[in-house]
């Protein structure tokens, strides 16, 4: 079928019944993995709604000449052809600020986790171990230190919180910039990783910051420092962060995002024999509450735009 508004992925149900109300709307959450289809279904379509999945690129903007309006269902654009968009006056709307709440609560819960990893225990406890003594090494977050790789709005959010359960926050961003009542200190890259018991990352996916995280920047860090990544996987070096965590050098990692998404066992075999490791499926954003306030941000912001030119 041809629709006003094409959906490629996962939204609120209310919010897309939404658009049903004014758009012909064509909904199909497995598109993304089906660039074909998906090139076939937008070729009338004036408005798309994608998450990181579906790979907006020449190729699928080709193959949709009335498209006007792109909903991104979170804020990184690295799926996305922003340039041939501007070429195409097309207009790309990210959804700033309304699963931040959810990034910042993972990334405080993982570096609970890394620096105190009791919760791996539990079959250790049902099949009658009571490893009391080995667990009593975990660290408290309390007066520890985390950098902030990026101090944009989820870092800002981090901070909030991490400042709220005793840690002092350093943060490295090139435009770094005050937060009114935060006590955040601005440091070098280098600095930063040699300053901090936890690493969180909130930089952008660019040639820049691709493979930022290696072994040199590793190396840096301090002695059983924990790494948090929820930013993008390409940022850090998989082979370099499982040496340094085979090594002892660093306590403990978790990341939720990764270059090769959906993971494969192939991709990810260099974390196989890792017990100091939590690997999650690119979630940190995405809880009840954030996939609604993600959804509703998005329709109405396409509504408002295809309204507009109507």
């Amino acid at each position: 079928m041809t629709a006003d508004i094409v959906i490629t992925e996962f939204l609120d149900g209310e919010a897309a019944a939404f658009l049903g109300q004014s758009f012909t709307v064509f909904r199909d959450d497995q598109l993304a993995f089906y660039p074909e289809r998906l090139r076939q279904q937008v070729k009338d379509a004036r408005g798309l709604i994608v998450r990181n999945r579906t790979q907006v690129d020449k190729a699928l903007l080709d193959a949709a000449p009335k498209l006007s309006v792109i909903g991104r269902l979170g804020v990184g654009l690295d799926n996305i052809d922003t340039a041939a968009c501007a070429r195409r006056n097309i207009t790309v709307f990210p959804a700033h600020g309304a699963n931040s709440d959810s990034v910042a609560e993972y990334v405080m819960t993982a570096i609970l986790v890394m620096m105190r990893p009791v919760w791996q225990v539990s079959q250790t406890m049902r099949e009658g171990g009571f490893p009391r003594q080995d667990l009593g090494k975990g660290r408290e977050i309390g007066g520890k230190t985390l950098g902030l790789i990026g101090f944009g709005g989820i870092g800002r959010n981090v901070a909030r919180r991490a400042v709220a359960l005793g840690m002092t926050v350093v943060a490295y961003d090139p435009a770094f910039t005050p937060e009114p009542g935060l006590e955040v200190t601005s440091l070098s890259l280098t600095e930063c990783l040699a300053a901090s018991d936890a690493i969180s990352l909130h930089m952008p996916l660019t040639d820049t910051t691709r493979g930022m995280i290696n072994a040199e920047t590793l190396a840096m860090m301090r002695p059983g420092a924990v790494l948090v990544n929820t930013a993008r996987g390409g940022i850090v070096d998989h082979d370099a962060l499982a040496a340094a965590l085979q090594s002892g050098h660093l306590g403990g990692a978790a990341l939720d995002v990764f270059e090769e998404e959906p993971t494969t066992a192939a991709s990810l075999q260099m974390f196989s024999d890792l017990a100091n490791i939590w690997l999650t499926p690119h979630i940190a954003g995405v809880t009840a509450e954030a996939t609604e306030r993600v959804s509703w941000m998005t329709v109405k912001a396409v509504a408002n735009h295809l309204s507009a030119l109507s």
